[in-house]
């Protein structure tokens, strides 16, 4: 809450504190202040000028702020687009974010075959694990990718999960590059999921569009109209969430 308070304070006063003014005002012992605003100005959440000894808020902070304006503008268009995309490939599409080490499912449409796979909103898995989550780690900074990799437990979760740190490196790499993620059969037995992400102005995966379905009825021809469906996707919440 520490932090929390301090964002506060300092956006309040839109201006310069010290660190003894900081101190005073939040209550915080000066020896745990120190330590503190050290570790923010080296993140850049905060700013330190040496010559009025005053502490701001950094870019780091507002480009949060950016970055959930426009996660908030990314959900709020989803819903027509993906029933768009779903009518052109007739299969089950939805709009993964973000959350921790899950990617959650924010908005879907369904498929309108009578077999076809179901998300709904709120759904999460790892990660590592499924299409939209392999798009979005992919594309993360390269410390908060590292630091994931370091710390995540790779369960299976099917036969085909990836299970090593190696192999998902090398295929995050190639998702990186390709701007396409695949998952055949490694979240649920039986169903392929693709996805693309959809990065913010500041190049952060803030989202990532992905179609789920059934593995009976996957081919290349499939598999084209279902890449073309998720490009248009992504191009169409891009212009309607004004992301450029």
């Amino acid at each position: 809450m520490r932090v929390l308070d301090l964002f506060e304070y300092l956006r309040r006063w839109n201006a310069g504190q010290t660190h003894a003014r900081i101190a005073t005002q939040l209550g915080i012992p000066k020896s745990s202040l120190t330590q503190l605003l050290k570790t923010l100005v080296c993140r850049g959440y905060l700013e330190y000028d040496p010559i009025s000894k005053g502490y701001f808020l950094g870019p780091a902070v507002i480009a949060l702020g950016q970055r959930s304006a426009e996660t908030r503008d990314l959900v709020s268009v989803a819903e027509d687009v993906l029933a768009d995309t779903a009518r052109a490939t007739r299969e089950t599409c939805a709009l993964n974010l973000l959350k921790g080490d899950l990617s959650e499912v924010v908005a879907t449409a369904s498929g309108s075959h009578r077999l076809h796979y179901t998300m709904r909103k709120g759904d999460v898995a790892p990660l590592y694990a499924t299409s939209g989550g392999k798009a979005l780690l992919a594309h993360l900074p390269e410390e908060m990718r590292r630091d994931y990799l370091a710390r995540v437990s790779l369960e299976k979760i099917t036969p085909r999960t990836v299970d090593s740190v190696p192999a998902l490196e090398a295929e995050l790499a190639e998702i990186a590059r390709t701007g396409i993620a695949f998952v055949v059969e490694e979240f649920m037995p039986g169903i392929v999921g693709m996805a693309r992400p959809i990065l913010g102005r500041s190049g952060f995966p803030l989202a990532a569009v992905n179609i789920a379905l059934p593995i009976a009825r996957y081919d290349a021809a499939l598999k084209r109209r279902c890449l073309n469906a998720l490009e248009d996707a992504v191009l169409m919440l891009r212009e309607r969430a004004n992301l450029g």
